[in-house]
């Protein structure tokens, strides 16, 4: 399994809409992500990097797998 990376929110929020996702609002200093025919929503917080635990839990809350993650991020 790939080592989860490191990354900025803007490049998080860019992967997650090649996915289908949505940005619905921003409030503070998170960006709210929603997606058509999905119950949960993903908050990316909006730092100067996202941390790898943070990340692993948006690629669970989304139902894709982290390889998946990495293809729409490397696009």
């Amino acid at each position: 399994m790939p080592a989860v990376p490191v990354v900025k929110p803007r490049e998080v929020v860019k992967a997650f809409e090649k996915l289908g996702w949505v940005v619905a609002r921003q409030r503070g200093s998170h960006i709210i992500l929603t997606k058509k025919g999905h119950i949960a929503t993903l908050s990316v917080p909006n730092h100067h990097e996202v941390a790898r635990g943070t990340l692993r839990s948006l690629i669970a809350r989304a139902g894709i797998t982290l390889e998946e993650f990495l293809k729409a991020l490397e696009k």
